[in-house]
């Protein structure tokens, strides 16, 4: 059956409808405003997604650490990467549960009594402050001082389990961490895939920085902890401080927040310190002097060398802001994303200059 052939359209019909835009320069404008509302949107979208964001990134620090323990042990052990994968998390999840069967029953005895050890010295310090006529007490001001200090010491022993957020948090990040560690190419290609073909070796050739700077800031990270957890735990046990497993252990998990953690684990040491006398205090004084001296002017210059080196009033502040916004999870991984920054922009400033170059080049020519 022969089809009707199509009439011309109309002069009406070659009329222009109420969306079509004939005139190219309000062609050209109406796309920039969508472009400019898109990215309007995709701004609101991250804020509306920033924890979640916060979360993948987690994962992504994490998986860096079990990559790095991954190459490391590939060295001497030419298996499969899923294999050393396993292996690495195995290994922690063993020393995890030896920890727990060993030393956590004692620390969580001396998790519960630090609140009160902390308490008491509170309120001596405030009496010396008062005898030597700095402040005036009464009463009144001495129990509301001791309600709202039990209430925030009692929240102490939790403190531990409560640096990297909420338990299903945690629980989502290691889950991510495990899926980036054992194959990152796929989610690599995938964000390549995303960009413009002139752009994906630029990307690739920053991912792979990222990565390295990620692994050895993280490499770092722990040098750090394992240093100061495990001398400051030797230091107080040698003169009998009390808690010394547990403020070592503090000390340690707090050391992976420069500029933050320790003055915190610092102060807890010397409160506990002066618990057993003056002579006791002191001598957490000068153990707390000391480990940070050397840590300070010799395990973080060799350290910063081999890693990201980062301007500390750079750090802090982007501690003080990702803490504002995130909690806890923010200002952990404040130091990650700093780092991560740093090396985009090192990136884009190379490629800016070889471009610039190029085109005095051509320009020359």
């Amino acid at each position: 059956m022969a089809q009707t052939p199509r009439k011309p359209p109309t002069p009406r019909q070659r009329r222009a409808g109420p969306t079509d835009i004939r005139d190219p320069m309000v062609r050209n404008e109406a796309k920039k405003a969508l472009i400019w509302l898109g990215i309007a949107g995709l701004m609101v979208l991250l804020v509306v997604l920033a924890q979640p964001l916060m979360v993948v990134f987690g994962g992504m620090v994490f998986g860096a650490l079990l990559d790095g323990g991954a190459r490391l042990l590939g060295r001497v052990l030419p298996i499969p990467r899923i294999w050393r994968v396993a292996i690495v998390l195995a290994a922690a999840v063993g020393f995890a549960v030896w920890f727990a069967t060993y030393a956590g029953s004692q620390i969580a005895l001396q998790a519960a009594a630090l609140p009160e050890i902390l308490m008491a010295q509170a309120q001596k310090g405030l009496h010396w402050a008062e005898r030597h006529r700095l402040i005036t007490l009464n009463r009144s001001t001495i129990q509301t001082f001791t309600e709202q200090a039990i209430a925030g010491a009692a929240q102490l022993p939790s403190v531990l389990g409560g640096l990297f957020g909420g338990m299903a948090t945690l629980f989502l990040i290691l889950v991510l961490g495990v899926y980036f560690a054992i194959d990152p190419q796929p989610y690599q290609r995938g964000l390549a895939w995303m960009l413009p073909g002139e752009s994906r070796p630029f990307f690739e050739q920053m991912f792979t920085q990222m990565g390295h700077t990620m692994r050895r800031l993280l490499f770092g990270r722990l040098v750090g902890m394992v240093i100061e957890g495990v001398t400051i735990g030797l230091a107080l046990s040698a003169y009998g401080v009390p808690m010394a497993t547990l403020l070592g252990l503090i000390t340690g998990v707090l050391a992976f927040l420069p500029n933050i953690g320790a003055p915190v684990s610092g102060l807890l040491m010397v409160m506990v310190g002066f618990s057993g006398g003056t002579s006791m205090g002191l001598y957490c004084i000068g153990v707390y002097i000391v480990v940070q001296g050397i840590d300070g002017n010799i395990v973080v210059p060799m350290v910063a060398k081999k890693t990201a080196d980062l301007a500390p009033a750079l750090v802090l502040a982007m501690q003080l802001m990702m803490g504002a916004l995130f909690g806890i999870l923010g200002l952990a991984l404040a130091d990650p994303m700093l780092a991560m920054l740093k090396v985009l922009l090192e990136r884009l400033a190379a490629r800016g200059a070889m471009a610039h170059d190029g085109a005095e080049v051509t320009e020359q020519v």
